[in-house]
């Protein structure tokens, strides 16, 4: 066994998957097990299934003499299948507490970079040139911040120097495969560490430009505050054992820059659902460029952000409509994110609180209640600048 597993168990922590590495081929591994699947093109690997449980079977690697023509132009590796010996594969790892072996045979652990003295010190460092290393496979920063974030480790100042520079290299990872990474670093119980780490290193920018961009345009706290409450509860349900969905913390993410567009959109005359809608598409178009997610969750993100402009509508058909509506408590939990962030009127987010869970004898008064009090508001006269400056004079 290798890597994760290994560094985990050493912490007393219990590792979510095994990986083990052998001398036999993929095409070895399958003969053996019929259970098997080989995968991978950059890097060949065989699954080997137990009911429900993967255990990932990889070759030993090994050098090339003929690197270069495996390699990119910017130093990232392109195809990976070369095989080789223990001593070989373990120069191939990228951290060093990463690379250390447990052998089933006599129950050692085997170091061969000073993995041990690293892990005592709760030091993360690369093994190698760490330029190098992060030019071969630029995935490795985010690597760096998930596994500091996760297991409370330092960064070696070596590996941490050269990843602000080396930031703009995730540019050229498939955004298909940041998805994957940014699932890896957000849904783990350390989000909110790791979001902070991120934006340290200059990384965030490359996985969510807009967002970071909103960020910086912050006025009192915000958008800032209320991604901040995101991750936090995604943490919070993380740790209780809840399930969290991906598209609920993308649309987080997203969330300020689509309401930036839908504002100017509004300006221009366009009614506001269309203006939200419209907003919407263009912030998911301009996402997938850099972490292209699944469509059917840009689907579930765009019903999120169009429903909180219904949750303002409290009337008998439209509100148990919105009750009905499959995304429903999603966007109910965005409704009550906002409000607890100064971005949605809290009486509006407690109606719905109460509304959802009401009989429909105690629906019907809150119901005609909002309606009562929806018609005085339109009623209302509207005080002329003139009377207004007169009344505050009378007062004064």
């Amino acid at each position: 066994m290798v890597g994760g597993c290994v560094r985990d168990l050493l912490l007393g922590r219990e590792p979510k998957d095994f990986d083990v590495v052998t001398d036999a081929s993929p095409e070895e591994v399958k003969k053996v097990f019929r259970n098997c699947r080989l995968i991978g093109r950059r890097f060949r690997l065989a699954h080997v299934f137990f009911g429900r449980e993967i255990i990932e079977v990889a070759t030993f690697r090994g050098s090339d003499d003929f690197a270069n023509e495996r390699v990119h132009e910017n130093g990232r590796l392109l195809r990976d299948n070369v095989f080789g010996s223990i001593e070989e594969d373990v120069w191939r790892r990228d951290f060093t507490v990463n690379a250390l072996y447990y052998n089933i045979r006599d129950f050692s652990v085997v170091d061969y970079v000073g993995g041990m003295e690293d892990h005592q010190a709760g030091i993360l460092k690369l093994i190698g040139d760490p330029v190098t290393r992060y030019r071969e496979d630029p995935v490795r920063m985010l690597r760096a911040i998930r596994f500091a974030a996760k297991l409370g480790f330092k960064i070696h100042p070596e590996s941490e120097r050269e990843i602000p520079d080396m930031a703009n290299l995730l540019e050229n990872i498939p955004s298909a495969r940041l998805y994957d990474e940014v699932l890896k670093l957000f849904i783990s119980g350390y989000a909110v560490q790791t979001f902070e780490m991120l934006r340290h290193y200059d990384l965030f920018s490359a996985l969510f430009p807009a967002t970071d961009l909103s960020l910086q345009l912050e006025t009192d706290g915000f958008p800032r505050l209320f991604l901040a409450k995101a991750l936090e509860n995604t943490d919070l349900r993380i740790n209780e054992g809840k399930s969290v969905t991906p598209y609920f913390l993308m649309a987080a993410f997203l969330w300020e820059p689509v309401q930036s567009a839908a504002k100017e959109k509004l300006k221009q005359g366009k009614h506001g659902a269309i203006a939200y809608q419209e907003a919407a598409r263009e912030a998911i178009r301009f996402q997938v460029k850099h972490t292209a997610f699944p469509k059917r969750v840009g689907l579930a993100m765009t019903e999120v952000w169009t429903l909180q402009g219904r949750f303002s509508h409290r009337s008998g058909v439209r509100a148990y409509k919105l009750l009905g509506h499959p995304r429903f408590r999603a966007a109910y939990d965005f409704l009550l994110l906002r409000a607890e962030t100064g971005g949605a009127d809290p009486e509006l987010a407690d109606w719905w609180t109460k509304f959802q869970v009401a009989n429909q004898a105690e629906q019907g008064k809150m119901l005609k209640k909002a309606a009562g009090q929806h018609r005085n508001k339109r009623r209302r006269p509207k005080k002329s600048p003139k009377s207004s400056k007169q009344s505050i004079a009378t007062k004064d």
